[in-house]
């Protein structure tokens, strides 16, 4: 996977446009519904699943943090509709992703579906534990493909006033935390993926991708389907 599109949960139109963009993979959103993901927005999500097409991009849902009860909640409710994975924010360490891993299996079965055909990709930079956990994934489960960071996530977390400093570049604690994102995911053998570029400036988003590519990131996240082209050709 080269590009990851974040797909907010709040109209049809978004949804069935995403299909469009060429995106690698779409990331169906729960976890940022306000205040909270109903049922509603979780039937919304499993009809997208059922009815778009197989050969289309891999989709995948971020659910609630493992420390809500709402996480089972929306297992329950997509997991019949047989996301490609899961993406799984505020992610502590290896042992959250276990953790998801059981809980897939027994959503797997009442499900009809093989176990452990759900991959996971993990958010490991919403909380500062998680930040200073990344060496635990290697070997963690077969399910894990991909480590990812949040750099706004991040930001709210450790009550950081920006994330950028005069010249543009991340500040030392997001450095930090990019890296060691990337160093996490490369011992574990999965992809490493580059937090989203929040800037709606052209020129910064190749800058932001040729930087990414160089330093060993496999795949991006997107916030926008003009941003998938230029991710993609990185």
């Amino acid at each position: 996977m080269r590009s990851l599109l974040l797909v907010p949960d709040d109209s049809d139109r978004k949804l069935e446009d995403a299909l469009s963009s060429g995106a690698d993979a779409l990331v169906l959103d729960l976890h940022s519904v306000t205040p909270s993901p109903g049922e509603a927005a979780r039937a919304r999500i499993a009809s997208f699943l059922r009815s778009a097409s197989k050969d289309g991009p891999r989709l995948y849902v971020k659910i609630s943090g493992l420390d809500s009860a709402l996480a089972d909640d929306d297992l329950a409710a997509i997991m019949p509709a047989r996301p490609h994975g899961v993406v799984l924010p505020r992610c502590d360490s290896a042992a959250n992703v276990v953790k998801l891993s059981a809980r897939l299996n027994v959503h797997e079965a009442e499900a009809g579906l093989p176990e452990g055909v759900t991959e996971i990709i993990a958010i490991t930079t919403g909380t500062a534990i998680g930040t200073l956990s990344m060496a635990s994934y290697r070997g963690c489960t077969p399910r894990l493909v991909g480590l990812g960071w949040d750099a706004e996530g991040l930001a709210a977390i450790i009550g950081a006033r920006t994330m950028h400093d005069e010249n543009g570049c991340y500040t030392d604690p997001f450095r930090l935390a990019r890296t060691l994102t990337l160093f996490g995911a490369k011992a574990a053998d999965v992809a490493a993926i580059d937090t989203a570029c929040i800037l709606q400036d052209e020129a910064e988003l190749r800058k932001d991708c040729a930087i990414a590519r160089r330093d060993g990131f496999t795949a991006k996240l997107a916030i926008h389907p003009a941003q998938v082209p230029i991710i993609n050709a990185a």
